[in-house]
């Protein structure tokens, strides 16, 4: 595991903090959000409640 496991792909910034975070060596995507002075991350799930995986296109390090 790498200081650059993760690349986020997606932030949305304001009052709040979203963003998406995807993570290399699998391809899960993570929601990160925070609000204020919480916040946390979690898989992102798709309809079936299955982790949204990106396709991987070569081994990123």
């Amino acid at each position: 595991m790498g200081k650059n496991r993760f690349e986020k792909v997606y932030s949305q910034k304001g009052m709040t903090v979203t963003e998406i975070w995807v993570d290399k060596e699998t391809g899960v995507n993570y929601l990160y959000h925070v609000s204020g002075y919480a916040g946390g991350m979690t898989p992102l799930l798709d309809r079936e409640g299955k982790p949204v995986i990106s396709p991987q296109t070569s081994h990123m390090s």
